[in-house]
């Protein structure tokens, strides 16, 4: 694969940047319209996000206007089991009179004792204020007494009818129970106290309105208001269902079916609480409750008037209706209209392209985790803040899911490249890097640039001396188990130092160090490679000696500096190699081995790269293509003090090219017999020098090069 096919499958050529954001635009619309569609699921993780927006916000003050007054566990001990004797309940709506309003959540369906009846009846009409409850059944097993639903029918609420096609959205139901006729005559009005729960069984909302025949009637809480207001109660229609309820000069948001979303306060007993025993017995003045919205209902648990609520599972069913009079009466609504779900809408485009964009600057999965959570957090806590603070009811499991989403389908995205891009890493590089570093490779592709690029390398070349006359005495199969018995050995060194095989060319080695990934210390390792090729040519030539394998000798070049590496050549045949005046000099140093009868040749630029751990003589000075100056060059001897002896002699070589370098050819020339008598190669070449300058002496200003 070639550099531009691998970047298109990789990255999408130059656009690749937006692959991401494009998956979390994609996320988003999945999202929306499962969002549309409103799986079991989605509705269920839905109302349990709003569930827990309403835990971490904990209790506020209920509004002082509204109380409760309980048919506790006490006033059960204390005056005798429930249902109690019209009498009693009797008792309690007279010692309720300061009251402005008496919402009793309770249905009379049944008559008792008749004076009972009569004394409930008359005690309600003495207030004047008294609305009764009732329910409607979805079941026609009751069939209601007909003045008693000729009295319900004054409850009924008027339509402002917008739109004459409009059905009626708001639940129905085929029968009703309210209370007998005689007990209805001291009431001032009639709600219903039905409540429905959500999938879940979890009470979150309430129906306001109540269908039942033609006519539409009002929940407990709206018919309270309204004698606690002294209004009339409008129910707005629209083409979409309910647009609103009027109760005089309050405007209650409610859905199109006509229900309003509770605001909860706390659990139970957020709001000012009495127990019936004591208003009966008057341990509770009357003046407590002048002005007072006053709900009546049973809280005793064995009654089973129990509501589970996103903040209690044990909610009393009356403070139900108590909460939603006081979100009516305090304009405490939570707002879910359209402009809300528009702004989740956008949220839930916006978060996961933010986080694609994210996505599109990271490489590794836990920080793309960590990006996904803290957007999570971010998106969280700012819906958060809108719900506690402003009211505004969002839902946060959209943005968060698109999200997640995202994020999920970001990384199979990211694993299906890099396991493309792994494949085509170890395909290109495995032949000629070691395991280790086509690891690396792997680990950190962000460091390999196969586009083209300028770096610090090292290179070495490495040559069989006289392979032209050894290739002539093999056949060709010979020939080339020979080449692989000799090149594997030296391949695995430059492997072991981190080294790039570049190419083979016959019997001779090019490879590269600090690419295509950087190694700490190139110059080093490629230092140690040749000292170490060197070892293992000895252990070769020990090995086949007899078989019919030559003695095989080598020259080793090697230089440092910058040379444009990457992958070369056509579309359909690409290597990775290396190029530029760096290479060329590496080749060339190699080749001047045979000229010094050395067998390692390094650049100055790699011996000062090289560290300390080895030991160098100065050569020559050389002139190279493209330099005005000539250019020193070295003979690795070996690793320092790895051996004396040829220490010593490059020592006293030094000494002898210091009188050559100074023109005094003839105290080098005696320096240079005895080195050259030792069997030192460049003491002979310099030896034939010393000849020819003593006989014709170089120009003034000659700068020691040959």
């Amino acid at each position: 694969m070639g550099r531009s096919a691998f970047n298109r499958s990789a990255s999408a050529g130059r656009y690749g940047w937006l692959v991401f954001p494009a998956i979390g635009a994609a996320s988003a619309f999945i999202v929306l319209f499962a969002w549309w569609l409103r799986p079991g699921f989605l509705t269920a993780m839905d109302l349990k996000a709003a569930d827990a927006m309403f835990m971490a916000r904990g209790a506020r003050v209920a509004p002082s206007e509204v109380v409760i007054v309980a048919v506790d566990e006490k006033s059960v001990n204390e005056l005798g089991r429930w249902p109690w004797t019209r009498t009693t309940t009797a008792a309690l709506i007279s010692a309720l009179s300061e009251a402005k309003t008496v919402a009793v959540d309770m249905v009379f369906s049944e008559p008792q004792d008749p004076a009972s009846d009569a004394a409930l009846s008359e005690a309600a009409a003495r207030s004047g204020n008294v609305v009764l409850g009732y329910f409607f059944r979805g079941d026609t097993s009751v069939v209601p007494d007909p003045s008693a639903l000729s009295a319900l029918q004054l409850s009924r609420i008027s339509l402002l009818n917008l739109d004459k096609t409009v059905s009626a959205p708001w639940p129905a139901f085929p029968s009703v129970e309210t209370n007998t006729a005689l007990i209805g005559r001291g009431a001032a009005g009639f709600g219903a106290f039905n409540t429905m729960p959500r999938e879940d069984g979890i009470y979150r909302e309430m129906s306001l309105l109540l269908g039942y025949g033609p006519a539409v009637y009002p929940a407990m809480p709206v018919e309270a208001l309204k004698n606690y207001l002294g209004t009339q109660t409008i129910a707005r229609l629209a083409s979409y269902g309910v647009d609103g309820l009027i109760l005089g000069e309050l405007n209650v948001p409610v859905d199109e079916a006509g229900a309003l979303t509770l605001n909860f306060y706390g659990p139970a007993g957020s709001f000012r609480t009495y127990s019936a025993t004591d208003v009966i017995k008057g341990v509770v003045s009357p003046k407590e409750f002048s002005g007072k919205l006053v709900f009546v209902g049973v809280t005793e648990k064995a009654v089973y008037d129990i509501r589970p609520t996103p903040l209690d599972p044990l909610f009393p069913g009356v403070e139900i209706h108590a909460t939603a009079a006081g979100n009516i009466l305090a304009g405490d609504f939570l707002i879910r209209d359209g402009r809300v779900i528009a702004f989740d809408a956008l949220m839930t485009i916006l978060a996961p392209v933010v986080l694609g964009f994210f996505l599109s600057g990271v490489r590794r999965t836990v920080a793309g985790l960590a990006g996904f959570a803290l957007l999570s957090v971010l998106a969280v806590s700012g819906e958060f803040i809108l719900f506690s603070v402003f009211s505004i009811m969002p839902a946060p499991v959209y943005p968060v899911l698109s999200m997640a989403v995202c994020y999920m389908s970001g990384e199979a995205y990211r694993n299906l490249v890099a396991e493309k891009r792994n494949r085509y890493l170890k395909r290109a590089f495995s032949s000629y890097v070691s395991a280790e570093l086509v690891s690396e490779i792997l680990d950190n592709p962000g460091a390999l640039k196969l586009g083209g690029e300028k770096r610090e390398v090292s290179v070495l070349f490495s040559d069989i001396r006289g392979f032209t006359g050894i290739s002539e005495r093999f056949t060709p199969e010979k020939l080339v188990e020979f080449l692989n018995r000799y090149l594997s050995p030296m391949t695995g060194i430059v492997l072991e130092e981190k080294g790039m095989v570049d190419k083979y060319i016959g019997d001779a080695i090019m490879a590269v160090f600090n690419a295509p990934v950087e190694v700490s210390g190139h110059a080093g390792r490629a230092c140690a490679a040749a000292l170490r090729m060197t070892e293992a040519l000895a252990s070769f030539n020990a090995r086949w000696e007899g078989s019919g394998y030559p003695t095989v000798e080598t020259g080793i070049g090697i230089n440092t500096g910058e040379a444009v590496v990457g992958n070369m050549g056509a579309e359909l045949k690409l290597n990775y190699t290396a190029i530029g005046d760096t290479v060329n000099l590496a080749s060339r140093l190699e080749g001047m081995n045979k000229v010094y009868g050395s067998s390692i040749i390094v650049s100055g630029a790699t011996k000062e790269a090289a560290g300390e751990g080895f030991f160098f003589r100065e050569l020559d000075f050389v002139r190279a293509r493209g330099k005005e100056r000539p250019i020193v060059i070295f003979e690795l001897a070996g690793r320092k003090g790895a051996n004396p002896e040829k220490e010593e002699i490059c020592a006293r070589f030094a000494g002898a090219l210091a009188f050559f370098r100074a023109r005094r050819f003839k105290e080098a020339r005696e320096a240079f017999i005895v080195l050259a008598g030792l069997g030192d190669g460049p003491s002979g070449v310099y030896l034939a020098r010393c000849d020819e300058f003593i006989l014709s002496p170089p120009t003034e200003g000659w700068d020691g090069a040959y």
